[in-house]
C-alpha cells in the first residue's frame, strides 16, 4: 500500500456530516505563539499548583523547596514539614494533573477522529467504567492487598484492559471495527460496568470505604504521589508519540473510510491501532486519577477553534491546554471548600458544561453520526 498523502486542513464537501467544521484560516491563532504561551502557562501553573493550598507558605519558601527537591539540595530541620507539603504532596499532584489532563485531551482528539463523532470522548469506549470496577474492588473489599500502594493502580489498569478486550470482541465483525459499533458497544459496556460499581458501593460494609470509592469514581488527585507519576507519564508519552506519528492518517480517517482508502490509509488497521492506544492510555490515566470527565470532550473542540482541524496542530495544542486546565481545576477543588476537597470530576463538569455551550454558540458545529 502506498504512502499516505499529506493532507491539508481544508475539508471536503461532505465534511459537514462527519464532525466539526474548522475555523476559517484567517482567524486561526499563530501556532508558534500559541505553543509558547501554553508552555509558559504550564510551567506557571505547576508552580502555582505546588504553592497554593491551605498551609500558609510564602512563594519564596515554595520556590526554595521545589528547587531543593529538584537539585537534591539540603534543608534545615525546621523546614522539613514545609518541604514535605511542597515536594511530597503538592508538586507531584500538580505534575500528575498535567499528565492526566494532557492524556485525556490527546485521547479525546483521537477518539473523535476514530469514531468520526464530535460528541465522543475518551470514556465513550467504556474503558473508564471498566477501570472503576477494579478500583472499587480494592477500595471496598481489599482486593490485591499484597501489592500495597500499587494495588489500586494495578487493579484499575487490569480491569481497564479487560473492558477493552470485551469491547473489542463484541464490536469486531468480519468487516473490522466500525465507528457505529464501537460507539454503541462502548456505551452499553459503560452502563453495564457502572451498574456493577454501584452495586459494589451499596454492598460494601464500610462507610468510609464507600465514600473513598465515590470520590475516586468522580475523579480525584488526592492520593497523588511521585510513585504514581512514572506509570501515567510513560503511558501518556507513548500514546502522544504514536498519535503524533499518525497525525496525517488521522486527517484522512476523519474524512471517512472511503476518502482514507483513496489516500492510501487502511482505515480498519488504523482504527485498531487507535483503539489499543486509547484504551491503554485511558486505563493508565484513570488508574491514577479516577474517572475525570469532560476534559477529553471540551479541550479538543476549543483547540479546533484556535488552530483548525489538522491533527498535526491539534495534537500539539490540545495536550498542553488540557494539562493547564486540569491543574487549575485541581487547585480549585482544594480551595473552594477548604479544608474539604471536592472531586475534580465535579468541577470539570461545572466548568465544562457552560464553556461547551458557549463554544457551540460561537461556531457553526455540525455533529455527524458514526
Amino acid at each position: 500500500m502506498g504512502t499516505p498523502l499529506e493532507l491539508e486542513p481544508a475539508a471536503p464537501p461532505h465534511r459537514a456530516r462527519t464532525g466539526v467544521r474548522p475555523a476559517p484560516p484567517s482567524k486561526r491563532v499563530s501556532l508558534p505563539l500559541l505553543l509558547s504561551t501554553l508552555c509558559a502557562a504550564l510551567v506557571l501553573s505547576i508552580v502555582c499548583g505546588a504553592g497554593i493550598g491551605a498551609s500558609g507558605l510564602s512563594w519564596g519558601e515554595v520556590l526554595r523547596h521545589m528547587w531543593a527537591g529538584l537539585t537534591g539540595g539540603s534543608i534545615s530541620q525546621g523546614e522539613v514539614a514545609a518541604y514535605t507539603i511542597v515536594w511530597e504532596l503538592r508538586f507531584p499532584r500538580a505534575v500528575l494533573a498535567a499528565i492526566v489532563g494532557a492524556g485525556l485531551s490527546a485521547i479525546g482528539v483521537a477518539v473523535q477522529a476514530m469514531v468520526r463523532n464530535a460528541l465522543a470522548d475518551p470514556f465513550v469506549l467504556g474503558i473508564s467504567s471498566g477501570a472503576a470496577v477494579g478500583a472499587n474492588a480494592v477500595l471496598l473489599f481489599g482486593a490485591f492487598g499484597a501489592l500495597g500502594l500499587w494495588a489500586l493502580s494495578t487493579a484499575a489498569f487490569l480491569s481497564a484492559l479487560l473492558a477493552m478486550t470485551l469491547v473489542y470482541v463484541i464490536a469486531r465483525t468480519a468487516d473490522g471495527l466500525t465507528p457505529l459499533r464501537l460507539v454503541l458497544t462502548g456505551t452499553a459496556m459503560y452502563y453495564g460496568f457502572s451498574a456493577v460499581t454501584t452495586f459494589m458501593v451499596f454492598a460494601a460494609e464500610r462507610g468510609e470505604a464507600a465514600r473513598s470509592a465515590m470520590m475516586w469514581l468522580l475523579g480525584s488527585l488526592g492520593g497523588a504521589g511521585w510513585a504514581s507519576v512514572p506509570i501515567a507519564a510513560g503511558a501518556v508519552l507513548a500514546g502522544l508519540a504514536h498519535l503524533a506519528v499518525s497525525a496525517r492518517r488521522l486527517n484522512a480517517l476523519a474524512m471517512g473510510d472511503e476518502t482514507a482508502a483513496a489516500l492510501g490509509v487502511d482505515a480498519g488497521r488504523l482504527r485498531k491501532e487507535l483503539f489499543l492506544v486509547c484504551a491503554a492510555v485511558t486505563g493508565a490515566v484513570v488508574a491514577v486519577s479516577g474517572a475525570i470527565g469532560f476534559v477529553g470532550l471540551m479541550v479538543p473542540h476549543a483547540a479546533r477553534m484556535l488552530v483548525g482541524a489538522d491533527h498535526r496542530r491539534l495534537l500539539a495544542v490540545a495536550p498542553l491546554a488540557g494539562a493547564v486546565l486540569l491543574i487549575w481545576v485541581d487547585i480549585l477543588s482544594r480551595v473552594v471548600l477548604a479544608p474539604v476537597e471536592l472531586p475534580v470530576g465535579v468541577l470539570t463538569a461545572v466548568i465544562g458544561v457552560p464553556c461547551f455551550v458557549l463554544l457551540m454558540r460561537r461556531r457553526s458545529y455540525t455533529f455527524g453520526g458514526a
